[in-house]
C-alpha cells in the first residue's frame, strides 16, 4: 500500500494531476466492486475524518502561502468567497433543477457543496504552474477562504425543516466569518510570539508545535461558533511569515502531514462511493458540471472582479483554475449524515462532477496558462534559510563587557588573534549595535557578542581574558585575571535593546547578566 501511495505522489508530481484522482482511485479499487471487495458505507465517520485531513492540508497550505504575495489578493479573494459563492451558488442550484430535474433542497445543496474549490487540488497544482503572483495570490486565498461560507449554506440547506431567509444566511455568515478572522489572527500571532520566545528542548519540537498551534485554532474558532477552517489558515499563513526557527523544517513537516492526510481522506472516499452506482447520475452530473465550469464560474468571476480591474487574461485563467477536489465531496456527506432526502444521489452526482472535471481542468491549466500568455518564467525559487539555535550548531555566545580601565580599549577586533571557529559578530556601543570589522577599534563600555565552536570555547575565553589583562601585547606580557568578564549566555537571548547598566566601580569583576545589553529599534532577537 505504501509503494502504490509513494508511486501515486511521483505519477501526479509529473502529469500534473491532483493526487485526487490517483487516490480515490486506490480506495474505489479496493472498495465494494474492486479487488479489495472492502464493505465501508460510513458517511459520518469519513465526515470526521476528512474535517480534520482538512484541518492539516489548510495548515499546511498557510504555512506556504507568502504573506507579500497574498496581501494584494486579499480584497479580490474576500469578495470571491462571499459573493461569488452566492453567485456560483444561485446559477448552478437553476441549472440542476431546470437541467437535471432535482427538487430545489438537493439543488441548493449541490450547488453549494461544488461552489468550494478545493484547497490541496489548487495547493497541489497552481505551485507547480508558473503564473504570476496575482493569480496564484488570489486562487490560494479563495481556496482558503471559501471553504467557511460554504460549509455554513450545506449544514442550513441540510437541515430539516424550512431553509433560513437568505439575510438570516448571509448575517450568519458574516458572523462566523468574523468570528474566525479574529480567532486565527489571535492565536496565529501569540503561537508565533510564544515560539520565538521559549526555547524549546530540541529542535524536533519546533515542527510539531506548529501544527498543534493550528489544530488550537480550529478548535478555538469552532467552539467560539466561528469558522474554524478560516481560523486554522489564517493562523498558520501568520505562523508561516513570522519567521520561527526552523522556519523549513515546519514547512517540510507539515507538507508531510498534508500528504498523509490528502492519501487518507482520498482513499476513504474511495472506499465509500459504490460504483456501479455511479452510473446512472453521471450525465446528470456531466450536465450540471458543464453549468458551473462554462457559466457559474465565470460570472462568479466576472461579478466578483468587476471592481477591481483585472485584465480579461487573468479572469479568464481564475475562471478555469477554480479546482475541486475532495472537499467537495466530504460536504456531499453533510446531507447523507442528515438523511435528506436523495442525499446518496448528491453524493454521487458530486463525485463524478469532481473527478470528470478535475481530470480535465488540471492538465490544461499550464496550457491555457501558456495561450493566455500568463506564464512567470522567472524559475526562481525562495531560499530556505533556517533560524537555528545555538545547540544545533554546537557553538556558544559568549558575552563580554569592557569595563572601565581595560587593556582591551584601543584594540582592533583583528587584534584579538581569536582561535580559527571564533568570532565577533556584534559591537553595542552607547544607543547602537553595529557588526564590526577587522580595524573597528573598541572601547571602554563596549559590549562584544561572540560565537565560538564548542571545541575553542575555553581558548577564546582565554584569549580575551588574556587581551583585557595585557592589551594586543598579551601574547608576549603573558595572561592573567583580567578585568574583562566573559559569560556564556543562553541559547534565547536578547541582542541589545535591553536596557544596559554600565559596569560601576563597585561592581566591576562581576559578569554582566545575561539580556542586559542595550539594543536599538532595529537590532535582532
Amino acid at each position: 500500500m505504501l509503494l502504490i501511495a509513494v508511486a501515486a505522489v511521483r505519477i501526479s508530481s509529473r502529469s500534473g494531476l491532483p493526487s485526487l484522482l490517483l487516490y480515490l482511485g486506490i480506495g474505489i479499487a479496493m472498495g465494494q466492486d474492486g479487488i479489495g471487495n472492502v464493505a465501508f458505507d460510513n458517511a459520518e465517520l469519513t465526515q470526521v475524518i476528512g474535517y480534520a485531513a482538512l484541518v492539516v492540508i489548510l495548515a499546511e497550505g498557510g504555512l506556504g502561502t507568502k504573506w507579500k504575495e497574498i496581501r494584494p489578493a486579499l480584497p479580490t479573494a474576500v469578495v470571491l468567497s462571499t459573493l461569488g459563492v452566492a453567485v456560483s451558488v444561485g446559477i448552478t442550484a437553476a441549472g440542476a433543477h431546470y437541467l437535471v430535474g432535482l427538487e430545489w433542497r438537493q439543488a441548493l445543496i449541490i450547488g453549494a457543496v461544488v461552489s468550494s474549490t478545493d484547497a490541496a487540488a489548487v495547493f497541489s497544482v497552481l505551485r507547480k504552474v508558473p503564473l504570476p503572483s496575482r493569480v496564484t495570490g488570489v486562487l490560494e486565498a479563495e481556496s482558503g477562504f471559501n471553504d467557511a461560507p460554504v460549509v455554513i449554506l450545506v449544514v442550513a440547506f441540510s437541515t430539516a425543516g424550512p431553509v433560513d431567509h437568505w439575510y438570516v444566511l448571509v448575517g450568519t455568515i458574516a458572523l462566523e466569518l468574523a468570528i474566525g478572522v479574529a480567532v486565527g489572527l489571535a492565536v496565529g500571532f501569540l503561537g508565533a510570539f510564544g515560539l520565538r520566545h521559549v526555547a524549546l528542548p530540541a529542535s524536533g519540537l519546533y515542527p510539531i508545535a506548529v501544527m498543534a498551534i493550528a489544530v488550537v485554532a480550529y478548535a478555538a474558532g469552532a467552539l467560539a461558533h466561528g469558522s474554524g477552517f478560516l481560523a486554522v489558515y489564517l493562523a498558520s499563513m501568520v505562523l508561516g511569515n513570522a519567521k520561527l526557527p526552523h522556519a523549513p523544517a515546519n514547512r517540510g513537516f507539515a507538507e508531510g502531514l498534508g500528504w498523509i492526510a490528502q492519501i487518507g481522506m482520498f482513499v476513504l472516499l474511495g472506499l465509500l462511493v459504490t460504483p456501479h452506482e455511479l452510473i446512472n447520475d453521471f450525465w446528470p452530473a456531466v450536465v450540471i458540471g458543464l453549468v458551473l465550469t462554462m457559466v457559474a464560474r465565470p460570472m462568479e468571476v466576472l461579478v466578483s472582479l468587476l471592481p477591481f480591474r483585472i485584465p480579461w487574461q487573468e479572469q479568464a485563467l481564475m475562471s478555469w483554475a477554480g479546482l475541486r477536489g475532495a472537499v467537495p465531496i466530504i460536504l456531499a456527506t453533510i446531507p447523507m449524515v442528515a438523511q435528506i432526502e436523495g442525499s446518496e444521489r448528491i453524493f454521487n452526482i458530486v463525485f463524478v462532477l469532481v473527478v470528470v472535471y478535475t481530470l480535465v481542468q488540471g492538465p490544461t491549466l499550464p496550457w491555457l496558462a501558456k495561450a493566455l500568455k500568463l506564464g512567470d518564467n522567472a524559475g526562481a525559487s525562495d531560499l530556505g534559510v533556517e533560524s537555528a539555535p545555538l545547540e544545533r550548531l554546537r557553538g556558544h555566545l559568549l558575552s563580554v563587557a569592557i569595563p572601565d580601565g581595560s587593556r582591551m580599549h584601543g584594540v582592533e577586533v583583528g587584534e584579538l588573534r581569536l582561535p580559527p571557529g571564533a568570532a565577533v559578530t556584534l559591537v553595542v556601543r552607547e544607543e547602537a549595535s553595529f557588526v564590526p570589522g577587522p580595524t573597528t577599534v573598541l572601547r571602554h563600555g563596549d559590549e562584544l557578542l561572540v560565537v565560538a565552536t564548542d571545541p575553542v570555547r575555553d581558548a577564546t575565553e582565554r584569549r580575551l581574558r588574556a587581551v583585557g589583562q595585557g592589551g594586543k601585547l598579551a601574547g608576549w606580557l603573558g595572561t592573567g585575571d583580567g578585568r574583562t568578564e566573559v559569560t556564556t549566555t543562553p541559547t534565547r537571548f536578547r541582542l541589545p535593546g535591553t536596557r544596559r547598566r554600565k559596569p560601576s566601580k563597585a561592581g566591576r569583576g562581576k559578569p554582566p547578566q545575561a539580556g542586559q545589553g542595550k539594543r536599538n529599534a532595529r537590532g535582532p532577537r
